[in-house]
């Protein structure tokens, strides 16, 4: 084994100080630009089958051998245009070596790089900077905005189209008010049919359920959803009866003149937590017990069992199933229904409470995008005989809304 520092002279040079970064075999930034380490290596030690790595600011990282050669980016580990990984550890004539410092013929560093030659022969180059952002143990540092419970003075954000379509970062304030909030408003945009596909596929294919991939939201004969009819309708989320319902829904308003039709949200992890605090029987019930979501027409018949309240492995608020219209028989014991009615009426009164709900009225040119499967959205009912009221709407993948953002951030 051997530790050099052959590179350490080149480093000090000012022209290779501009050298670019060593290809890691991916887009995000680990040299130059945003998120981009200051710190430089120091140091770098092997014991007991890692490399222990110090950089400047006193970060240390271990870094196991076998994570190490499984990380190697060259065209041989990485394919040059994918930017898959090659590399098959079952393969590794290696691999045995692994449980000692044996399968490591020796290793070089400078300021901004680490080089690593294997007994087999094959070498791996890492840069300095992407090591530091991938510390073993320490978080790896995202791009995304953390979901944030509304206060009771909470208002979305407001991005005008123009702002959104243009070349500003219009689109990228919408993209994180809607991820960090779950609800966001686009206003003053063109009152054309099918904008908002446009809007939708500028950040990924709309998501198809039984109602389509784009639907209109307007009062129709013979309806087979609540949403296509004048009354009122409850807070709630949008096909609860899915595996997978979808992640994000876009309401785009082309025509709002009749009477009422107010539109209202509420956050449903706020309320979740305030049930927990106020009623920590009532949270445990709705987020432990199962119950049947159904959805039947002439052409279909969707079904899931789940709970109301989904939690994370921290025990956090994930989703919220909660749409009264589509509940299915309450197929428990009779202890269990008693008990689940108490704390399902629990979580309703809630919902009602003024201070959990955002009101407004969608003008022609407005859109409202929101997180449903945390955002409970309903309307107030409306007189179809004083005006047209006309929404258009569809749905959107949260992946390929995360995805925007990393990619305009980049």
């Amino acid at each position: 084994m051997s530790s050099g520092n052959a590179f350490n002279d080149a480093w000090g040079d000012p022209q290779n100080q501009k050298q670019a970064p060593i290809d890691m075999a991916e887009l995000r930034h680990y040299r130059q630009g945003r998120g981009a380490p200051a710190a430089t290596l120091d140091s770098a030690t092997l014991q007991a089958r890692r490399l222990t790595l110090t950089w400047s600011d006193s970060r240390t990282g271990q870094f196991p051998l076998m994570w190490l050669r499984d990380h190697c980016a060259c065209d041989q580990c990485r394919h040059p245009m994918t930017r898959e990984r090659l590399y098959k550890l079952l393969d590794d004539p290696l691999w045995e070596r692994f449980a000692s410092d044996d399968a490591l013929e020796s290793f070089e560093f400078d300021a901004h790089s680490l080089t690593l030659a294997w007994r087999d022969g094959h070498v791996s180059r890492f840069d300095a900077g992407w090591l530091y952002q991938r510390c073993p143990g320490q978080e790896l540092a995202t791009l995304l905005p953390t979901a944030t419970p509304w206060a009771e003075t909470f208002t979305p954000d407001h991005i005008v189209h123009a702002d959104f379509v243009g070349e500003g970062d219009g689109r990228s304030r919408w993209v994180r008010a809607l991820l960090r909030d779950g609800l966001v408003m686009l206003d003053q945009g063109p009152c054309e049919l099918e904008e908002v596909s446009r809007i939708a596929e500028s950040i990924g294919p709309m998501r198809s359920t039984n109602f389509g991939g784009r639907f209109d939201v307007r009062s129709v004969p013979n309806p087979n959803n609540a949403a296509y009819t004048a009354i009122g309708l409850e807070l709630h989320t949008d096909l609860p009866n899915w595996r997978q319902p979808p992640d994000i829904q876009l309401l785009y308003c082309l025509e709002n003149d009749a009477e009422g039709g107010e539109s209202s949200f509420a956050d449903g992890f706020a309320v979740a937590e305030i049930l927990r605090a106020e009623n920590p029987d009532a949270f445990r019930v709705l987020s432990e017990t199962l119950i049947d979501f159904r959805f039947q027409d002439d052409g279909h018949d969707i079904a899931v069992r789940e709970p109301v309240i989904d939690l994370d492995e921290a025990g956090r608020p994930r989703e919220i199933r909660f749409n009264n219209w589509i509940r299915d028989t309450l197929s428990l014991s009779a202890d269990q229904i008693e008990a689940w009615y108490d704390a399902y009426r629990a979580f309703w009164q809630i919902l009602r409470r003024p201070e959990q709900r955002v009101e407004l009225t969608l003008e022609p040119g407005q859109m409202v995008a929101f997180d449903n499967r945390r955002v409970l959205h309903g309307r107030n009912a409306f007189d179809p005989n004083t005006g047209k009221r006309h929404l258009q709407g569809t749905y959107l993948d949260l992946d390929m809304l995360q995805s925007h953002l990393r990619v305009l951030s980049r």
